[in-house]
């Protein structure tokens, strides 16, 4: 059996080597295990170089760029500047301990690498933190797409109970509004004093600024043949064709980051919950409140976090449904799924050899695959191909940690299932069946 290689990189390599010496060297002594901020702020002025921050990023179609920033919050230098100033800030949370930085390290591939995240008071929600990474081109943000834009996804985590635990929007400005640097910042910014609203604009200005696509998959795109290893262009075959990933990862220039903004059920949170008993116990919840913050706080801290988009829309086709996660630079913002459930690529591979999980709610298009050993290496490969040079030696470090896992570890694996030795309702039909009768809204 040929084992997965990573795809060849070149340059870097050096901010790469200190990159994977931070995220392994971070303590617990560290605020919930993040990298210190002074170490974040200087890694990051090593991945971002000064640029013009009011036209697109090299290698982003300009209109698809310009489409996706709101009229009342262009790009500006001053707006990123107080966005970034506000992405570190420990100060915008309840006891000081948590910034956005701290789910979404700049080290830990903007993610806290950990299967759901820590908040105020060692809190742990219910979710794994996405990458904040090349949001900028999300139609909608968090993982069941309840924030319709980064401004309002910004916001929310501050006032979160289990995240940055602020009660409100006023005691969020209340935290920095007496601070003559923030003044001074929101004023260069949007003409006026510190408020909540332009907290929310100013940190989604500097999350556009979070652009990473350089990797040696689009080198091989663009047309050099040797940028990725001949495993990991197998991969992009079996992408394309057997493994059928391009249903819903689909990468064109208009959309390089490989989701399709859309919202599945492929069966992660179907191995442990009742989705009929839990969708009957949300609506009753959502007849009290129903509002974005109610169901926010709702996502992180209960088992209802499991019905995903079902939340937002109240649709039963939506239970069970999470927005298709980005394949770029997924090897190093492991772990996977939205529960963070999936420690390594070729545990995701598993799941979707063999079809998901099997419930009602499935999404049609999840079906045994039938890949072989070799054939999940090189699709493995092809997704580690896709993180940007930046990361390359963490990329590298991230793949021998998961494929030596994967030597010993496979908890998803079921080759009955996915070589169609067995078919999924076989084992549906042994079960017995769930409630019928789902109280819907009027």
């Amino acid at each position: 059996m040929r084992r997965a290689k990573p795809s060849r990189t070149t340059g870097l390599t050096a901010m790469g080597v200190l990159l994977a010496l931070w995220a392994t060297t971070a303590t617990a002594q560290n605020l919930h295990g993040a990298l210190p901020t002074d170490q974040q702020l200087s890694r990051i002025d090593q991945l971002l170089p000064q640029r013009d921050v009011t036209q697109p990023p090299e290698g982003v179609d300009p209109v698809m760029f310009a489409r996706f920033i709101p009229p009342d919050n262009q790009m500006t230098p001053a707006r990123v500047a107080l966005g970034k100033k506000l992405y570190f800030d420990t100060r915008l949370s309840a006891d000081g301990t948590v910034a956005c930085a701290t789910c979404h390290d700049v080290s830990r591939g903007f993610t806290d690498q950990r299967p759901v995240s820590e908040g105020i008071r060692d809190q742990l929600g219910r979710r794994n933190a996405p990458t904040t990474m090349n949001t900028f081109v999300l139609q909608t943000l968090f993982l069941d797409g309840r924030a319709p834009s980064l401004e309002e996804q910004a916001k929310l985590p501050i006032i979160n109970p289990i995240e940055m635990g602020q009660p409100d929007g006023k005691a969020v400005t209340a935290a920095i509004a007496n601070d003559p640097d923030y003044q001074k910042h929101f004023l260069d910014a949007y003409g006026r004093q510190p408020n909540y609203e332009d907290v929310g604009r100013a940190i989604a200005s500097f999350e556009r600024t979070l652009v990473f696509l350089g990797s040696p998959f689009d080198r091989f795109l663009a047309g050099q043949q040797d940028a990725i290893s001949p495993q990991a262009q197998e991969g992009w075959v079996l992408f394309n064709g057997k493994a059928r990933c391009m249903s819903c990862h689909q990468l064109n220039p208009s959309n390089p980051i490989g989701s399709d903004n859309r919202f599945h059920n492929i069966g992660v949170a179907a191995r442990h919950q009742d989705f009929e008993g839990l969708a009957t116990k949300a609506l009753a919840a959502l007849r009290q409140n129903d509002g974005l913050k109610a169901i926010d706080e709702l996502a992180l801290s209960s088992d209802l976090s499991e019905l995903g988009r079902f939340m937002v829309t109240k649709n039963r086709s939506d239970i069970g449904g999470f927005r298709t996660s980005q394949l770029r630079n997924i090897g190093v913002t492991a772990p996977y799924m939205h529960d963070g459930s999936m420690q390594t690529l070729w545990d995701v591979m598993d799941h979707y050899n063999k079809g998901g999980e099997a419930n009602p709610y499935l999404d049609g298009g999840i079906e045994p695959l039938a890949l072989s050993e070799d054939e999940i290496n090189a699709v493995v490969a092809l997704m580690f191909s896709m993180t940007d040079q930046r990361f390359a030696d963490q990329n590298q470090a991230m793949f021998d940690k998961q494929r030596t896992t994967a030597e010993t570890q496979r908890p998803f694996r079921d080759t009955a299932l996915a070589m169609r030795q067995v078919l999924p309702f076989e084992q549906r039909v042994k079960e017995p069946p769930q409630r019928r009768g789902l109280d819907q809204p009027k």
